[in-house]
C-alpha cells in the first residue's frame, strides 16, 4: 500500500507548486510563441496565395502582350512581303518600259543609219554609173544632165526592184 507520510504530501505539494509556476512562468509564454508561429504561417500561406494568384494574373498579361506581339510581328512580316512585290512588279514594269524604249531607239537609229547609207550609195552608184556612162559613150554630155539621167534610171530601178535588192 500506499503509505500517506509527510514527505508523500510534501512531493505532492511541491509539485503542484512547480506546476502553477511552470503554467504562470513556462507555459503562458511558450503557448504564445506557438500563437504567433501559427499566425505567422497563416500569414505567409496567405501571402503565398495572394503571390501565386498575381503571378498567374502576370502570366496571363505577358501571354496576352506575346500573342500581340506575335501578330503585330505577322502583320509587319505580310506588309513588308507585300512591299516586296509591289516593288518588284513596279521595277518589272520600269525595266519592261525601258527595254521598250531602248528596242525602239535601236529601230529608229538603225532605220536612220539604212536611210543614211542608202543615200550614200545612191551618191557613189550615180558617179560610178556616171563613170561608166562616160566612158562607154565617149560622148561629153555636161554633169548636170548627166547625173539626172543617172538618178533617173536608178530611180526606176527603186520602183522596179530590179536585181532583187530592196533600195
Amino acid at each position: 500500500m500506499i503509505e500517506l507520510n509527510g514527505t508523500l504530501i510534501a512531493q505532492i505539494i511541491n509539485f503542484l507548486i512547480l506546476v502553477a509556476i511552470l503554467t504562470k512562468v513556462a507555459y503562458k509564454p511558450l503557448m504564445k510563441a506557438l500563437q504567433e508561429r501559427q499566425e505567422r504561417i497563416a500569414a505567409s500561406i496567405d501571402q503565398a496565395d495572394r503571390d501565386k494568384a498575381a503571378a498567374e494574373q502576370l502570366k496571363r498579361e505577358y501571354q496576352e502582350q506575346l500573342a500581340m506581339a506575335r501578330a503585330e510581328a505577322q502583320a509587319i512580316v505580310e506588309k513588308a512581303t507585300r512591299l516586296a512585290e509591289q516593288t518588284k512588279d513596279e521595277i518589272i514594269t520600269a525595266a519592261r518600259a525601258e527595254h521598250a524604249k531602248l528596242l525602239k531607239e535601236a529601230q529608229v537609229e538603225i532605220d536612220r543609219e539604212r536611210q543614211l547609207a542608202l543615200s550614200e550609195l545612191r551618191g557613189e552608184v550615180v558617179a560610178l554609173s556616171m563613170a561608166a556612162a562616160s566612158k562607154i559613150i565617149e560622148k561629153n554630155l555636161d554633169t548636170e544632165t548627166n547625173s539626172k539621167l543617172v538618178t533617173d534610171f536608178i530611180n526606176r530601178l527603186d520602183d522596179k526592184k530590179i536585181g532583187g535588192l530592196p533600195c
